[in-house]
């Protein structure tokens, strides 16, 4: 189960520390998907704050709580605190990548994304990533030049729905969440 490097533990109790609370744990969640892999989430939480079917590790001296979908993926993973020139923070390594998405509608979703959407936005320097899927509905978020630009209307009507429902029959409406006010630097500037 995932381990926890000395100095992510030290940073760690130094942020537990600092919040005056010695009961606080940390959660380790999936926060996205994308074309880079898994993005972990992790937070300082409460005691009441800690669900059912959290898997607790004992950090030897910090609780740290997996989510559900976290824990399967974090048999031979670890929690390291990196600094370096182009990056600093806490750092999942190792994680199970290959179970991106539990349910096989999600993961045919995914594929098409893996295997011919993002190729083609990539162009674009934007990526979609799939947030979850709730029966025949897919939730996605753009990023990169996807994110703001002024014919992401077309690329997700003509280009991204159409071919996740041919490619998955099962899905039949697709959920943009995308924060488009958030873009910095969109691959068509919208109108004004």
């Amino acid at each position: 189960m995932l381990t926890i490097t000395d100095k992510a533990k030290q940073r760690v109790l130094e942020a537990i520390k600092g919040e005056g609370k010695s009961d606080l744990g940390l959660r380790v969640n999936i926060e996205s998907r994308s074309p880079a892999g898994l993005q972990f989430g992790l937070a300082l939480i409460t005691p009441d704050e800690v669900q059912k079917d959290d898997v607790v590790v004992d950090g030897g001296g910090v609780k740290i709580y997996l989510d559900a979908e976290a824990a399967p993926r974090m048999e031979n993973a670890s929690l390291d605190f990196v600094e370096t020139l182009s990056e600093s923070g806490f750092k999942v390594l190792n994680a199970d990548e290959s179970l991106q998405w539990d349910d096989p509608v999600s993961q045919r979703v995914q594929k098409v994304l893996d295997d011919k959407i993002n190729p083609g936005v990539a162009g674009h320097g934007g990526w979609v990533e799939l947030l979850g899927r709730k029966e025949d509905t897919v939730y996605l978020k753009l990023g990169g030049g996807c994110q703001g630009c002024g014919m992401v209307d077309v690329t997700l009507k003509q280009g991204i729905e159409v071919m996740l429902k041919e490619d998955v029959p099962e899905i039949l409406h697709v959920v943009d969440q995308t924060d488009h006010a958030g873009g910095s630097n969109p691959y068509y500037q919208p109108s004004k």
